[in-house]
């Protein structure tokens, strides 16, 4: 494990952070003004999988934009190696907590909530481990349960996932039952090909705060790959479908993560903001038309999305993306949502 000034450049797996290729055709920032929350980012010390991200890195690409807080969202990092299974996800806000609490000592970038990592599917008796996260941190705000699920092997699937109902499961709602006595929220990873659950989810608890992340995640390798417009049929119509849920909520981002198809990081250089809003404005456009700006927001989703792109052509690719929209709606998608969803002061601003 290197110090803290790492690039985590270089990394087994082949998910890599290369400066030099990030940084080809660098783009300056459109509205470096403009005060953001940035809804989704992880930190990475020792995975397995991904290259290390850690404060100093998040800092270093905020840097030119006035993202006042940014929210962990859980990623089995730092958790507990032993004790009760169900217990173990609470190191992590732990280890989150104290990495936020040095952060608070120099400006930039905060960490304004924490979306901390259990299995809901342990049932009943997952009431501990929310009240055990919240004991860990003030900045806990709820639970991401990741079921992302495929049949095809060349599609990842979660562990712990077996089908792709994980949230329809009767452990898992008793699990959830105990989420939403607490008032918390619910950050739902699942694939297009699995809206369907959390559609059922939504409309069986409809007082509880559920957010789709990644856009509801479109496939776009294995079985899905060459059949693009197959895929955003069966997306959008989904999208449509839960959007009647007024509990549920859009996070607009993830769609530069490597298995979503469009092969960034294959290239020689990243996609400018112009290429991305290129590509990806239908996905934008129908989540924000059918949800509204109060229930989406511009996520970064990195350092995972930094495989394809680096933040400030990212950030640009929002700017332009919501150019259409007024400034009120803007406030929303940049800012608003995301303080209504986490709970999140922005007074001090």
């Amino acid at each position: 494990m290197g110090d803290e000034s790492d690039t985590g450049e270089g990394h087994e797996g082949g998910l890599t952070f290369s400066p030099d290729w990030l940084s080809r055709e660098a783009e300056p920032p459109i509205a470096p003004g403009r005060l953001a929350i940035d809804p989704h980012f992880h930190f990475f010390e020792q995975s397995n999988f991904f290259p290390r991200f850690m404060p100093e890195m998040l800092r270093e690409d905020t840097r030119d934009h006035a993202i006042t807080h940014a929210v962990f969202v859980q990623c089995r990092e730092n958790i507990r190696q032993d004790g009760p299974e169900h217990l173990r996800p609470v190191g992590e806000t732990e280890w989150v907590d104290a990495l936020a609490a040095r952060m608070r000592d120099s400006r930039g970038v905060q960490v304004g909530a924490i979306v901390g990592d259990a299995w809901l599917s342990h049932g009943a008796k997952i009431g501990e481990t929310l009240d055990a996260h919240a004991e860990a941190s003030s900045l806990f705000r709820g639970i991401r349960d990741m079921g992302i699920w495929d049949a095809s092997e060349d599609v990842e699937s979660i562990e712990h996932a077996t089908g792709p109902d994980l949230y329809g499961s009767r452990a898992f709602r008793e699990g959830f039952t105990e989420l939403a006595r607490r008032d918390l929220s619910f950050d739902a990873y699942q694939y297009h090909t699995q809206l369907f659950s959390v559609e059922a989810l939504a409309r069986s608890f409809p007082d509880t705060r559920i957010v789709i992340d990644h856009l509801g995640t479109p496939i776009g390798t294995g079985p899905y790959a060459g059949k693009r417009k197959a895929v955003f049929e069966d997306w959008s119509r989904a999208m449509s479908s839960i959007a009647d849920c007024q509990n549920v909520f859009v996070k607009l981002g993830g769609m530069a993560m490597p298995w979503s198809g469009f092969g960034w990081g294959e290239r020689e250089h990243p996609p400018s903001s112009d290429e991305f809003v290129a590509t990806y404005m239908p996905y934008y456009r129908h989540a924000i038309e059918t949800f509204g700006p109060n229930r989406c927001m511009f996520e970064s989703n990195f350092p995972v999305d930094r495989l394809s792109l680096p933040y400030t052509t990212l950030w640009n690719a929002f700017e332009k993306l919501a150019a259409d929209y007024s400034e009120t709606e803007q406030e929303a998608l940049f800012r608003g949502t995301a303080a209504q969803v986490y709970r999140i002061a922005t007074d001090a601003d």
